[in-house]
């Protein structure tokens, strides 16, 4: 369905994404609907284009950092917002126009949350993780299937990608060993893709250390203990040179969920256990850095690993894990947005 008023101005759109149909809906700087619109794919930069001025706002989804590149280039002021954010305003069932209202009423609200977009450098890196994770993932399950595939054949293997390459050229050698020339044949198939995806993973990280080496915020954050290149690479993809859109380090903390999760009522305060929001393949890497940083910390004498000896005296490895995760995150936004070195003198007073 169409509806047209010439005669009143767009302030606000929302546009529900997809692969091929888009569904726009504007209003006025009273919050009115002006139009509602459906279009193809190929029509909708030229119909975005005659508009005026004015801000768009979409889903923060699939292909939500490019349309918003190419409406900036319009001259619009573009705002993605989180899905969440967005259920809310939906009033009826779930339909393409129906969540184009409900983006265009959200981005009027005055206390929204919105996401940053993108750069074509910051996807770019981002792709790099994410193509990474895939082979790891790929490499893992290769190694699983071929100790269990040994083990039908009373093989045992020991847990670990290094045992299984150590392992696995000597159990081809061995001619004793009971296997059958066919599985003799498909496993040394399976130790070669093995080290074809050893390859992939190096090839990944030759790509993020080069990444990081000729960023200069990068190679800031990496002096941060627990964050090496693949943690300082992926923050800058996920937040941005700049994140703005964060108060301060401890609202970027709970976006990567390393915050209690709350459900109080009735005056009475319950904290649970982390929210887990926010980039998962991030929150991972400040973890596992986190639990490097502490399993030496007591051999430093810092104020940072001081610090985080104590809360693990007191509380469980894992709780110490995930709060020393917390503070590096509030240390990593003190770098970025003030521009300071990481200085393990005063890192405590650096977590804002």
């Amino acid at each position: 369905m169409t509806e047209t008023h010439k005669d009143r101005a767009i302030t606000f759109v929302g546009i529900d994404l997809a692969k091929r149909s888009f569904h726009l809906h504007a209003a006025d700087e009273r919050g009115e609907r002006v139009l509602s619109k459906k279009l193809t794919r190929a029509r909708l930069p030229g119909f975005i284009a005659q508009l005026p001025a004015c801000t768009i706002a979409m889903e923060a989804c699939g292909s939500a950092h490019h349309w918003a590149r190419r409406f900036r280039e319009q001259g619009h002021e573009v705002r993605l917002i989180a899905p969440q954010f967005v259920k809310p305003f939906v009033k009826s069932n779930k339909n393409d126009a129906a969540d184009a209202e409900a983006i265009c009423e959200a981005v009027q609200r005055p206390n929204m949350r919105f996401v940053a977009i993108k750069s074509v450098e910051q996807q770019d890196i981002q792709a790099i993780h994410r193509m990474r994770s895939l082979v790891v993932g790929q490499r893992t399950a290769l190694i699983n299937q071929t100790r269990g595939l040994l083990l039908e054949f009373g093989l045992e293997v020991a847990q670990g990608r290094a045992a299984l390459q150590r392992r696995l050229p000597e159990i081809l050698e061995d001619a004793e060993n009971g296997l059958s020339e066919r599985f003799r044949a498909e496993l040394r198939r399976l130790y070669e893709e093995l080290q074809q995806l050893n390859g992939r993973v190096l090839h990944y990280d030759t790509q993020i250390d080069q990444i990081a080496k000729d960023n200069a915020q990068a190679q800031a954050l990496i002096q941060l203990p627990g964050v090496g290149a693949k943690g300082a690479t992926a923050l800058l993809a996920a937040v941005g040179e700049d994140p703005s859109l964060f108060k301060n380090g401890r609202g970027m903390a709970a976006w990567l969920g390393l915050v209690p999760r709350q459900h109080s009522t009735g005056g009475r305060d319950r904290l649970l256990g982390i929210s887990k929001r926010g980039d998962a393949y991030l929150r991972q890497l400040f973890i596992h850095g986190a639990r490097a940083v502490l399993r030496c910390a007591d051999r430093k004498d810092d104020p940072l690993s001081r610090w985080a000896t104590a809360l693990k005296a007191r509380r469980h490895a894992n709780v110490a894990t995930v709060a020393l995760a917390n503070k590096l995150v509030r240390i990593a936004y003190a770098i970025l947005t003030k521009g300071e070195a990481y200085d393990p003198k005063h890192a405590l007073s650096q977590a804002v």
